[in-house]
C-alpha cells in the first residue's frame, strides 16, 4: 500500500473550544490508485489532504505514505518529503507574484540544493512539458488562470512524486481550460503510475479522473 491512515483524528483550537475535523479515519489506497474525496465544504476533505502533503499533523492515529510515517517526521524531514515523495496542486494556485514562472518551478530545486545550471535545465523542460516554454519570464499576474495552474502543475511533478494531491485543480478555470488541465493531470498519471488523491465537488470530474471515489462527512468517511 502507498498509504496506509489508522484511527486517524485532526483537532484545533483550545481543549475548551475544541473543534474535531477528522474523526477516527481508517483507509489504504494502494500504489497506482487513482482516488477522488467528495463531499461538502467542512467535510474535511481539504485537511485530509493537508495532512498527506505533511503540510500539517494528525491530533492522533497513524498516517504513513510510501514508508514514511508522517506523524513521527520533523519539521524538516517533512519539508524533505514535500520535495521528494509528494507534488501538490491548489485551486489559489500558490505561485510567488515577484517570481516568473520558471523561478516558481525552480524554487523546490532550490530548497533542495540543486546547482543553478541543471535547476534551470529541469524548470525549462518542465515548463516546455506543459505547454508554457515561451512564458518562462512572465509573472503570475501576468498570466490566465489556466496558464498559472499549468506553471503550477510543472512544479508539482517537477520530481515525479509518486503520489499526486490535487485539491479542485480546475475550482478557478473555465470549462474548456479545466479540460486541458485535467488532460494534462491524466496524462502524467498515465506515463509513471503516480497515486492520485483528488478533492473536488464535482462529481463528473471525479468519475472522469479516479477509479475510487471515497464521500466524506463530518470528518468520516461515508462509503469507498
Amino acid at each position: 500500500m502507498l498509504v496506509s491512515i489508522a484511527g486517524l483524528s485532526k483537532q484545533y483550537g483550545p481543549p475548551e473550544a475544541r473543534l474535531t475535523v477528522l474523526r477516527d479515519l481508517n483507509l489504504v489506497i494502494p500504489r497506482g490508485q487513482r482516488v477522488a474525496l467528495l463531499g461538502r465544504s467542512g467535510s474535511g476533505k481539504s485537511t485530509l489532504l493537508n495532512l498527506l502533503g505533511a503540510l500539517d499533523v494528525p491530533t492522533a492515529g497513524s498516517i504513513r505514505v510510501a514508508g514514511h510515517d508522517l506523524a513521527a517526521l520533523s519539521a524538516n524531514q517533512r519539508a524533505e518529503y514535500r520535495l521528494t515523495s509528494v507534488g501538490m496542486i491548489f485551486q489559489s494556485f500558490n505561485l510567488v507574484g515577484s517570481r516568473t514562472a520558471l523561478e516558481n518551478i525552480e524554487m523546490p530545486l532550490i530548497l533542495a540544493g540543486t546547482p543553478r545550471a541543471e535547476r534551470r535545465k529541469r524548470a525549462r523542460q518542465a515548463l516546455e512539458s506543459v505547454g508554457m516554454g515561451d512564458r518562462h519570464n512572465h509573472l503570475p499576474a501576468e498570466l490566465s488562470g489556466g496558464e498559472r495552474q499549468r506553471v503550477a502543475i510543472a512544479r508539482a511533478l517537477l520530481n515525479r512524486p509518486s503520489l499526486l494531491l490535487a485539491d479542485e485543480p480546475t475550482g478557478n478555470l473555465d470549462s474548456a481550460t479545466g479540460n486541458d488541465v485535467v488532460n494534462m493531470l491524466l496524462e502524467f498519471l498515465d506515463s509513471c503510475g503516480a497515486t492520485l488523491l483528488l478533492v473536488t465537488h464535482d462529481e463528473e470530474l471525479a468519475r472522469r479522473c479516479a477509479t475510487r471515489l471515497i464521500r466524506m462527512q463530518d470528518g468520516t468517511i461515508l462509503d469507498s
